[in-house]
């Protein structure tokens, strides 16, 4: 069957975002009914908060920034808000919602893109944020995005490159490893086992025939012992750079035990320098747990990808000059302010004032131009974006 005689897939094109086709149908209703009425060179200021965090995070990652700017660039609007890969809070220590963008122009040029805006932030903000919690719990060990299998494949670019500013070290999808920058990375599936019939061939298969300067990280958990399996592959594979522990649960006991004994035996066979990489359910917790067990890096899937979503919304605070808003929100166009020694955050409506934090220290307006009239005026690589957060991360103690 030919291309041109598949049914399409369900994942809307970029053509169909940028179109408005997904948004939600009554901001298409609302903007008809602005143009008939004569409201369309209405101008706002519109705001993206949030109001709480899930399961009592203290703090979140900003992400999908730059796809927001992506999918704005060329309406007539500017764009302000703290940069990507900003570490936050929800609101400030008075209960006040933090502003992470605000977007001023006609409400006509934007609005409808409110759905798409909206899910660009708030689904990677959770990727992040995960990712970064993970990152906090393995520490200098090697961290492997692994999660794109549970989640929709078109998009797998956002989940890696997400995971990736939340401070994995690599991703396993060539998408992903394009928009970051880097290689995609693997080790290898047990479906290569089976297809084989045995771990010696399929080791031996692998060495043999996929390049050179791929690493060579082996699966020992399909056939036999765990011990026996890494010691063989250490015979089997040249430059072996690691082996990967996948046990699954109904077999697995204590992994932590598995991964010493495994540790064990390598350096007592004079394999020393073989790393061992945990994989298979593994969170934050559970890495916590591991740690100090002679694991080297770890391969980290749905306690990432299945991060849950952060509520952001976004509200009109402005028109025509005049604040405005609806209950239970607050009006009037703010300006977000930083410590720049403990990093909390507060809000006023001026971007002059002289804001003390608790700490003592004052606080800075926290806000850059995204975009001028339509144009962009910022731009951070992915790599920048994640050097941010770690810095971050070590400011706050938790690195």
């Amino acid at each position: 069957m030919s291309g041109a005689d598949m049914e399409r897939l369900f994942a809307a094109g970029e053509d169909e975002i940028r179109g408005a086709y997904t948004t939600d149908v009554y901001f298409e209703r609302t903007k008809k009914i602005l143009l008939s009425k004569g409201l369309e060179r209405t101008e706002v200021w519109a705001e993206f908060t949030l109001g709480s965090l899930p399961n009592n995070w203290p703090w979140a990652v900003l992400c999908g920034t730059e796809e927001v700017l992506r999918l704005t660039e060329g309406m007539n609007v500017d764009i302000f808000g703290v940069p990507e890969g900003t570490i936050f809070t929800s609101r400030t220590q008075k209960g006040i919602r933090v502003p992470l963008m605000n977007i001023h122009g006609r409400y006509t040029e934007f609005g409808e893109m409110e759905t798409a805006m909206l899910g660009m932030l708030c689904h990677p903000s959770g990727v992040a944020t995960a990712a970064a919690r993970v990152r906090c719990a393995a520490k200098d060990k090697r961290i492997m995005a692994f999660g794109n299998r549970r989640m929709h494949p078109a998009i797998s670019g956002v989940l890696d490159r997400s995971a990736y500013i939340g401070g994995c070290d690599d991703v396993a999808s060539k998408i992903g490893a394009d928009i970051i920058g880097r290689e995609a990375v693997g080790t290898v599936p047990h479906s290569l086992m089976l297809m084989m019939g045995s771990d010696e061939a399929a080791f031996t298969a692998f060495d043999e025939i996929i390049e050179k300067t791929v690493p060579r990280i082996m699966l020992i958990d399909t056939f036999s012992d765990e011990r026996e399996a890494s010691i063989n592959a250490c015979n089997l594979v040249k430059d072996l750079k690691g082996v990967r522990l996948d046990t699954p649960s109904s077999r697995r006991g204590s992994l932590k035990e598995i991964i010493q004994e495994v540790r064990w035996e390598l350096d007592s066979k004079g394999f020393n320098g073989v790393e061992i990489i945990a994989s298979g359910g593994l969170n934050e917790n559970s890495i916590r747990e591991l740690m100090g067990s002679g694991v080297s890096g770890f391969g980290v899937g749905s306690s990432i990808s299945n991060a849950p979503t952060l509520d952001i919304s976004m509200d009109l605070v402005c028109k025509n000059g005049s604040s405005i808003s609806k209950k239970g929100k607050f009006g009037g166009r703010k300006y977000t302010y930083r410590c720049p020694h403990c990093l909390s955050m507060d809000v006023s409506l001026s971007e002059s004032d002289n804001i003390k934090c608790s700490c003592g220290a004052g606080m800075d307006v926290f806000e850059t131009q995204l975009i001028k009239s339509g144009k962009r005026v910022y731009k951070e690589e992915p790599s920048e974006i994640r050097r941010y957060v770690l810095s971050q991360l070590k400011q706050l103690g938790e690195l």
